[in-house]
């Protein structure tokens, strides 16, 4: 499975690891994702879904259905 957030597209970057000689070495800086099960009032039901912390907060604030819509997204997409 992807390391992809399923809302936003958040994923790793690269970047250098510089040590104290500035000898730089590459690296994947991860993106912080959680598998959260989240409840849609609409259908009744649970949906589990891989999201970055970034959109638990957004979630938080506007609700499921209006982060999608945020994201001109369906709860299909994320399923």
């Amino acid at each position: 499975m992807a390391r992809r957030c399923k809302i936003s597209g958040k994923q790793g970057q690269f970047g250098n690891r510089v040590s104290h000689a500035k000898n730089r070495t590459r690296h994947l800086f991860k993106a912080n994702l959680q598998t959260r099960r989240l409840f849609v009032p609409e259908e009744n039901r649970y949906v589990k879904v891989k999201v970055s912390t970034r959109m638990l907060r957004t979630i938080d604030k506007l609700g499921l259905n209006g982060t999608l819509k945020k994201f001109n997204l369906t709860l299909a997409d994320i399923s």
